[in-house]
């Protein structure tokens, strides 16, 4: 806003950070039009250095970023994506509430908190209700709350209590608590960088946490079709359409899941992790050759 950028002229700025830097990026997850704007930084306080700050990028984000924010001759800092510490494991969503119980049972043992995501703002809340029923002290949070309850919600998990919190990815930006213990997704995200983002919410002290992905036929049918009725570009549509294949290959995978997610952003594992649902009860395979050739004749 004009206003704003008066105000800032005023002042002696030593830096402006622009964090989750990939909204600036046509090639981000999230991207924002309205984050171009921040190209008026390069041009009105040319003197303040300006420093990008995302932890889901691959490199021709990161080149994106750069170009817009006119920071070509700036040093990149990067490190690695894995964060090995995550258990990770995805299962077809068959039983979602006897699979999420399950699992939720398993990994929490009264410890830390947890961090369930939906697919919708009711989601977000029946499935809170029904966990209460099941005796977990779990809260719901979305964008479409009251603004008290949300604050309230919001609280409760920042001070440290071990709650189960069902959410919308409304819910995360700016969380910096270390004991999340663990995640689970009740529907498909829409893209690795965005399923990254949020299973990285957990055991950012270090110590051992799980992520859980549920998934099914309908979220990929749903999502493509979203994809196709958006008013987004076709180069824009081709973008998500190659994130969400990409999000379904780590899904439906039969190799190891992190080799496969990491991949995504230009990290190459030299072996198996070991530490994924596929590395540690690897699938029976078969040569389904024949069975396909009958199924096409």
């Amino acid at each position: 806003m004009d206003g704003t950028l008066d105000s800032l002229g005023r002042r002696d700025i030593a830096l402006f950070a622009i964090d989750e830097a990939h909204c600036v990026s046509q090639w981000g997850h999230h991207f924002r039009p309205e984050y171009r704007a921040l190209t008026v930084l390069a041009e009105r306080f040319s003197n303040v250095p300006r420093l990008a700050l995302t932890a889901t990028a691959d490199a021709r984000t990161v080149e994106d970023i750069r170009s817009q924010l006119s920071l070509q001759e700036a040093p990149v800092f990067r490190g690695g994506f894995d964060r090995p510490n995550i258990f990770v494991r995805a299962a077809p969503r068959e039983q979602e509430r006897a699979q999420l119980r399950s699992f939720i049972n398993r990994v929490s043992d009264g410890r830390g908190a947890g961090i369930v995501y939906c697919g919708s703002r009711a989601k977000t809340e029946s499935t809170a209700e029904w966990l209460r029923k099941d005796g977990m002290d779990a809260l719901h949070f979305h964008a479409g709350m009251d603004g008290a309850d949300k604050r309230a919600h919001h609280r409760r998990f920042a001070r440290g209590d071990a709650v189960v919190m069902c959410a919308t990815i409304a819910f995360g930006m700016g969380i910096d608590r270390p004991d999340v213990r663990w995640v689970a997704h009740t529907d498909l995200p829409r893209s690795p960088e965005s399923w990254y983002q949020e299973i990285g919410r957990a055991g950012r002290d270090g110590l051992p946490a799980e992520a859980l992905l549920l998934y099914g036929a309908g979220d990929i049918a749903i999502a493509r079709h979203r994809i196709q009725e958006s008013p987004a570009s076709d180069e824009q549509k081709r973008i998500e359409r190659s994130r969400l294949e990409a999000m379904v290959a780590i899904a439906e995978a039969a190799t190891c899941r992190r080799r496969i997610l990491l991949r995504c952003f230009g990290d190459d594992l030299e072996q198996d992790c070991g530490r994924c649902d596929v590395c540690s009860h690897p699938p029976k395979l078969w040569d389904g050759t024949v069975a396909a050739q009958k199924l096409l004749s």
